[in-house]
Formats: structure tokens, sequence, C-alpha cells
């Protein structure tokens, strides 16, 4: 049996360094085409990933109070559509049904959304800025595996997300009250789990031998590296 390299005590050698928000260092590609899913199916998860953004950022619009905070999610929830109507737009592209291409995912993709659906607002919010992040950063590192298309697909998720308002709410909530600290870095360590195995299952083969699992180690570690400096940005313990 496999041991996933989150569950050793030694750190694994570094080959790939995913960028996160704001870093704009060189990334260092992994060559793991062979695990990487078809394009396919690569298109279809991407597009109905924003599209969950999209509509879990705007279900938070209405209970919000603050008209700041309104027009600061309004615009996260505008930057995710744009993404989700710009890699629709390449999918008919190519020829291909953008619904026929999401649909085998709308049912995991929805669940997920509702296992990282916090019990209050601030939980969600973080939970929209960690998940996206993460699998923003992921999808990222598989787009080298498709060529142009791959290419073009970066160049969308690399735009705008408007998500650091997003940011500027959760600092704001931990000032003005510090028990929000330990309740929140408990709620984002949680969605680490949950957000590695959406982003495991899109890969192939479901079940890696222990070389899978070396090609696979670096872009993983990389994801927790900037899920830690998201955390840290907002003043979280990750």
């Amino acid at each position: 049996m496999v041991t996933w390299f989150w569950q050793r005590s030694s750190p694994a050698a570094r080959t790939l360094k995913v960028r996160s928000r704001g870093d704009h260092g060189d990334v260092r590609r992994v060559d793991f085409e062979e695990l990487a899913p078809d394009i396919d199916t690569f298109l279809g998860q991407a597009a109905y990933l924003q599209l969950g953004y999209f509509e879990t950022l705007s279900e938070l619009i209405a209970p919000t109070p603050e008209l700041s905070q309104k027009e600061s999610l309004s615009l996260a929830a505008g930057a995710a559509l744009n993404k989700h109507r710009e890699l629709v737009g390449l999918i008919r592209d190519r020829g291909d049904d953008p619904l026929g291409l999401m649909l085998p995912f709308r049912e995991p993709l929805d669940a997920f959304r509702r296992a990282t659906h916090g019990a209050r607002q601030l939980e969600t919010m973080l939970s929209v800025h960690i998940t996206a992040g993460m699998l923003d950063d992921f999808y990222l590192a598989l787009s080298a595996s498709y060529g142009s298309t791959g290419s073009r697909v970066a160049g969308i998720l690399r735009g705008d997300d408007d998500r650091q308002a997003i940011v500027e709410i959760v600092t704001a909530a931990l000032a003005a009250d510090a028990e929000w600290k330990s309740l929140l870095s408990m709620w984002g360590r949680r969605l680490v789990g949950d957000t590695l195995l959406i982003a495991r299952a899109a890969l192939r083969p479901l079940s890696l031998d222990a070389a899978g699992e070396k090609k696979v180690e670096p872009v993983f570690t990389d994801l927790l590296a900037a899920h830690s400096r998201r955390m840290a940005q907002m003043g979280l313990d990750a």
C-alpha cells in the first residue's frame, strides 16, 4: 500500500513551484503528462469549478449587511463568471459542447462545494478563497500537458480573480474579534483535505503506484506551501 506524502515525516525534494497569487517567480514544470486527465475532463472540470465559485459567491451577497462587502463579493463573483465564460468559449472553439463536458462533474463538484460550505459566512468566504486558490494553482500546473489549449487555459486562470477583497473582509473580522482566528484557522486546515481529494481525483489512474505518487508529490507539496502563504497573509495559522 502506498503511503501518501503528507503522512510521511521527511520532506520530499521539490521539482515544481506552483505560482501563488502575487508570486511572479518562475514555475518549474514536472512532466507528469501520463497522469493528467484527458483534455475533455480537464476542460469540463475547470469550467464547472469556476461556475461553482460564482454560485457560492453570489449566494453570499444577499445576507451580507455591509454595502461595501456586497460590492466586493459581487466583483469576485463576476471574475469567476468571466473565467467560466472564457473556458466555455474555449470549449466551443474546439467544436465541443460545454454542457456535455461539464455534466459528468456536476455531482462530485457540487458535493465538494456542499462539504466546504461553512456554517458562517466568513467560513464560506474563506472556503472560496482557499479552495479556488489551490485548485487554480493545480490546473495551472496541469495546463502544461495540453499544448496550445493548455496555454489558453493558463492565461484564463491567471486573470484577475478579485478575491483580495475576501482577504480584506476576513482580516477586518479578525481585527474586530480575535476569537475568529482559531475558528477560521481550524476551518482552513479542514479545507485542505477535501481540496486535495478533488485534485487527486482529477488525475489518472485512480490508484497510483510509488512511481506515480513520486511524480505527483511535488505538485501537491507546492499546493500546500501556497496554501500556507494564503493563510499567513490573513493572519491565520495553516
